[in-house]
């Protein structure tokens, strides 16, 4: 079975964790002949919530699972890890303005990036799940330089999903029949789901999801904002943020990511758009479609953008410059 991997989960005694951290210690991600050692970080106050997760991932009795330690401290979490899934952040409070939520954030990933870059192994793969989480990512890996840019992305891969399932129900076929959906952009309300190149399997051939769906009107506009706004969506109905869904999310970005994607498919990430082709700007975090291979991600290049999509992947660039710009004020400071 070979040496176990050092697999960090933060904001461990949350919701999302919860689901999460079940996936990974059974073998839904790294494979069922990968040992593990998962590494669980939380603030001081949830150190007892804590506890009882350890307590529950021991009563599951998994062969793979070396052992666990929940800790509250930097230096003991991103010691020596191979990977890292940053899934706790600041929440957004009532009234709380946008700004507010990037500052307190921009403290804890400039901390969390910092302690990456002294402790964790110089080939750690970092996942920003905890939100803004395009803006967190680019300030934890700002915060790490001695760990590649390219070693960072975020989280998008709920909202291709999203946007999957949501052609499949209409299709009414299964989500593993709809492949090459795009996010552009930020993990926020501005993101373009794109479905331009997406193809789907109906009744055993392949054809274009605008071929298939024949209803230009809604692709371009309630499936757009129905992606856009299922987050809010599943607050309003759950009183409670998607954490299932986003646990699922997780395993399927951090699996691709050490195992590659399926030949002929490509999946949405967020990552340093450094070098891209499609024109948006240097050195922000936004999520592209690629394709990885021996754990290297790599843009899809060459696919061509009509208007509609041409404006939809400047709006969403625009609102990144602009979070990168109030970040990174705030990170002189923090």
């Amino acid at each position: 079975q070979g040496e176990p991997i050092r697999v960090l989960v933060t904001g461990a005694a949350g919701q999302i964790a919860y689901s999460l951290l079940y996936s990974i210690a059974k073998g839904d991600v790294f494979g069922k002949e990968q040992p593990l050692i998962l590494v669980l970080l939380d603030i001081t106050p949830m150190m007892t919530v804590l506890e009882g997760v350890v307590m529950e991932l021991q009563d599951c009795a998994l062969p793979l699972l070396r052992e666990v330690i929940a800790t509250d401290t930097e230096e003991v979490a991103f010691k020596d890890l191979d990977i890292a899934i940053l899934v706790g952040s600041m929440p957004r409070r009532e009234g709380m303005e946008r700004k507010d939520l990037l500052k307190a954030n921009v403290k804890i990933f400039k901390s969390q990036g910092a302690a990456l870059d002294k402790y964790a192994k110089k080939t750690v793969k970092v996942v920003v799940v905890g939100n803004p989480a395009n803006t967190n990512c680019l300030i934890a890996s700002k915060s790490a330089p001695s760990i590649p840019k390219e070693n960072f992305s975020c989280l998008t891969r709920l909202d291709h999903n999203r946007a999957k399932s949501q052609i499949a129900l209409k299709l009414g076929v299964t989500a593993n029949d709809v492949k090459n959906v795009i996010i552009w952009g930020n993990h926020s309300s501005t993101q373009y789901p794109d479905v331009n190149h997406a193809k789907v399997n109906v009744k055993g051939k392949e054809v274009g999801v605008y071929e298939a769906i024949k209803d230009d009107s809604w692709l371009k506009g309630d499936f757009i904002l129905t992606v856009q706004q299922r987050g809010a969506a599943v607050i309003k109905a759950r009183k409670l943020s998607s954490a299932m869904s986003a646990a699922k999310a997780i395993c399927d970005h951090v699996r691709d990511i050490w195992f590659g994607t399926p030949a002929g498919e490509f999946v949405s990430m967020g990552v340093i758009s450094d070098g891209n082709s499609y024109g948006v700007p240097e050195d922000l975090l936004y999520s592209f479609p690629v394709v990885i291979k021996d754990k290297t991600w790599k843009f899809v290049e060459g696919l061509p953008i009509n208007d509609f999509s041409r404006e939809k992947m400047e709006l969403t660039a625009k609102e990144l410059a602009e979070e990168k710009e109030t970040a990174v004020e705030f990170l002189s400071s923090a």
